[in-house]
């Protein structure tokens, strides 16, 4: 157990992850900014079969999940209560069908019904529920979710069933083959990911309290500001992404 000296003070500000996560926008801002380029033909990548672009999607998800698990550790350190919860949930869930209308608009045979957003809310609620036990005392219970992450990563490559393979199902992630759309993000294997990032966020609030709540410099003050309005930045920046470049067509092709 750890002393009361060692662990974070219940209202700290966790700079560090923020810049963490806010370091996790910028990666994401640049790859989409790739994609949108590709998609309008302005560069030659395949970021449908590419393995260096399929890898970079691979570690910006698992950053921004490994950002969201240590984030409901830190919430459960701090008291949150279960309605607060649920109004930043709500949030999640909102901009989620958001994104699933503007995808059907852009892209109609290949429409986003479960991606990141979809599957941060699903994986929110387990986190949440999962976070207050992992700070109580005991190495086991840490032990116990690296566990459960590995048996959640590993489980879809070992069972498949074509029941679900449909976009009612596919959210489990049990599938077959994957489905076409433009992102997707199911439960399995991906709630792992989370849950090592409770695990993570727990150990170093126990021991390491420094390594969230430390001070950073000047130069990743901006990073963390993004971290901090994660959400609006991952909502817009498509849109503007989108527009600069069909403006920059515009002007070129006067």
């Amino acid at each position: 157990m750890a002393r009361p000296s060692d662990e974070a003070p219940a209202r700290a500000r966790f700079d560090r992850l923020d810049a963490l996560r806010g370091a996790a926008i910028v990666w994401m801002v640049v790859f989409h900014f790739g994609f949108d380029l590709a998609h309008y033909r302005l560069i030659d990548a395949d970021f449908y079969r590419d393995r260096f672009w399929l890898v970079q999607r691979t570690l910006i998800v698992s950053l921004f999940l490994l950002c969201a698990g240590i984030g409901q550790a830190v919430a459960a350190r701090q008291g949150q209560r279960w309605p607060r919860f649920w109004r930043r949930w709500a949030q999640v869930a909102g901009c989620a069908a958001l994104v699933s209308a503007g995808s059907a608009l852009m892209f109609p045979q290949s429409w986003i019904s479960f991606g990141v957003l979809h599957g941060m809310a699903v994986m929110l609620i387990a986190a949440r529920i999962v976070a207050p036990w992992a700070l109580r005392p005991g190495g086991w219970r840490l032990v116990v979710l690296l566990a459960a992450g590995i048996v959640a990563v590993l489980l879809p490559s070992f069972v498949q069933h074509a029941f679900f393979d449909t976009r009612a199902t596919n959210w489990l992630g049990l599938v077959t083959r994957k489905p076409r759309t433009e992102d997707w993000v199911p439960v399995l294997p991906w709630l792992g990911v989370m849950l090592w990032g409770v695990a993570a966020g727990a150990w170093a609030l126990k021991r390491r309290p420094g390594l969230l709540a430390g001070a950073i410099g000047r130069p990743l003050q901006p990073l963390a500001m993004l971290g901090r309005w994660s959400l609006s930045v991952y909502m817009l920046h498509q849109p503007v992404l989108i527009g600069a470049i069909l403006g920059g067509i515009a002007l070129i092709g006067r």
